[in-house]
């Protein structure tokens, strides 16, 4: 495996936030096939050529009103139907960095039979679909977007065969179940890395309302005030006996600086250095107290699962690259099981 670069950090204090820079123009692709649409008017808009081996997939939503981006890694061989891997980004929704720029997912499916999918957009939204629309965060239907809207023109577009994972960090690494529960039979895996799966306790809403916070959302236009009844009916934890036929992996580290919490393991880069240790030890650490008791929560249920607990690591990219790698192998299986 290859010594990750330096990269960026899905939540950090306002004052180390940089902004993505603008896209530039890029050549339209002609699409080939069957209309990419849906009968509630959303639809794919255009696709993009991107760097290297991505190209911008552009969809409209008809429940969030506006075009979502996403970035598409096409499976070896496109002429063959295959399945799709949708990849979520951590509370940043990816703007400002996120799997495609701070991992080497370009390369390392490059080979696989598998069409990648990565959303960008969501900041702060938990990928699920808000009570009322927000100031700031506007009108956020994620959960229909990417469990209603966006999986048939995925399919239409890139060939795709009907087998769908989905996987994610942090923020998204607690949709990811949500969005499994709530729409059965749509992923055969789910990926969950260094997240906290309950939502609706006194601890898991004060750690969503930070997030949403963060982004100054307010988590009342998500889920209600704390207490509501919502923020139960939405807690991946609770409902966790509706993933009896989903292979799961879930992973996190301890907080404990790691080989990647080191000047070499961020090739140099002091700012990074100083965030994994100041901000993503502890933050880690509380993904691990999660993990535990998710991973005490499915045994209760008899629910199988694979936890990789790693001895240490921080809340950072390096180690969200390797928790993709040793999941790819059970995912895949998932994915390409009769």
């Amino acid at each position: 495996m290859r010594t990750p670069r330096s990269r960026r950090l899905p939540w950090r204090p306002p004052a180390v936030v940089t902004a993505i820079a603008a896209l530039t123009a890029a050549t339209a692709i002609a699409l080939t096939g069957p209309a990419a649409a849906a009968p509630d008017g959303s639809r794919l808009d255009h696709l993009e050529d991107g760097p290297g081996r991505v190209t911008d997939m552009y969809v409209y939503s008809a429940a969030m009103r506006t075009v979502v981006r996403a970035q598409v890694l096409r499976a070896a061989d496109p002429d063959r139907p295959a399945p799709t891997l949708y990849l979520l980004n951590g509370a940043n929704g990816g703007v400002g960095g996120g799997w495609y720029d701070e991992t080497d997912v370009s390369r390392f499916f490059a080979g696989e039979q598998v069409n990648v999918v990565i959303p960008i957009g969501g900041a702060g939204s938990y990928f699920t679909d808000w009570r009322t629309d927000d100031p700031v965060l506007g009108r956020p239907r994620w959960k229909t977007f990417l469990t209603e809207e966006l999986p048939p023109i995925v399919d239409a577009t890139l060939n795709g065969n009907g087998a769908n994972a989905i996987a994610g960090l942090s923020m998204a690494a607690t949709a990811v179940f949500h969005l499994a529960e709530t729409a059965p039979g749509l992923y055969r895996a789910i990926g969950a890395y260094s997240g906290c799966v309950r939502t609706s306790d006194p601890e898991g809403q004060a750690m969503v309302t930070a997030v949403v916070g963060r982004w100054a959302g307010n988590a009342t236009n998500m889920w209600g005030p704390p207490g509501d009844p919502a923020w139960a009916a939405n807690d991946p934890y609770l409902h966790a006996d509706l993933l009896r036929d989903t292979t799961i992996y879930v992973s996190s580290g301890t907080g404990v600086p790691g080989a990647l919490d080191t000047l070499e393991g961020v090739h140099g880069d002091p700012t990074q250095l100083a965030w994994q240790l100041m901000f993503g030890a502890p933050l880690e650490a509380v993904m691990h107290h999660c993990t535990v008791n998710l991973r005490d929560r499915l045994a209760q249920l008899g629910i199988p699962a694979t936890f990789d607990f790693r001895p240490d690591g921080t809340h950072s990219w390096g180690y969200w690259e390797q928790d993709l790698h040793r999941s790819w192998p059970i995912i895949e299986a998932a994915l390409n099981r009769p």
